[in-house]
């Protein structure tokens, strides 16, 4: 993997897998998509409104895909945001954040983490990659990814999801795909 700049730690919270976003308050399901990040979004994806990362700059990147994460029927309204690269046998995990309000002890949804990372294993699939998908920690949580998804720790902080702990993501979000 070639790399001209230290990889990003990662430090998303996975606080439920769900099979799709679930809401705090109400236990109700929804469906969710996830689709390209358009221009037009980064205007509202900015650290004025408590997104932590500097998604606009991140889209720029060209070897990046850059998506968001909605609720079915309401696309202006993301939930959270993940940026990856392909590399030649397998997807990495550049970046992903949840939305504002779905961070901390008053988020307004559970399973958004898990559903983009989900996403990027199915991907990972659709590619011919096998599922595996890639990723550098911070130190702190490698032990939370490794109960949560599986993830494999590979040296360092760098984590692997395989195959098997792949299919396991990708049959709880996407199993009507």
């Amino acid at each position: 993997m070639l790399k001209n700049k230290k990889s990003r730690e990662l430090d998303f919270e996975i606080d439920s897998l769900t099979n799709s976003i679930r809401n705090i308050i109400s236990g109700d399901s929804f469906q969710t998509e996830v689709i390209r990040l358009l221009a037009i979004d980064l205007k509202t994806i900015t650290k004025k409104n408590g997104w932590t990362f500097n998604w606009k700059a991140e889209s720029k990147e060209n070897r990046k895909e850059v998506y968001k994460l909605t609720i079915v029927n309401n696309p202006h309204i993301i939930q959270g945001l993940i940026s990856f690269t392909i590399n030649g046998d397998h997807i990495y995990m550049d970046l992903l954040e949840s939305a504002p309000f779905n961070r901390g002890k008053n988020k307004v949804y559970e399973g958004v983490a898990g559903n983009l990372v989900a996403y990027a294993c199915k991907v990972s699939f659709q590619k011919g990659f096998e599922g595996y998908v890639s990723f550098t920690s911070k130190t702190i949580l490698i032990e939370h990814y490794i109960k949560t998804l599986n993830a494999i720790p590979v040296g360092g902080q760098l984590m692997v999801i395989n195959t098997l702990a792949a299919n396991i993501l990708v049959d709880k979000y996407f199993k009507d795909i």
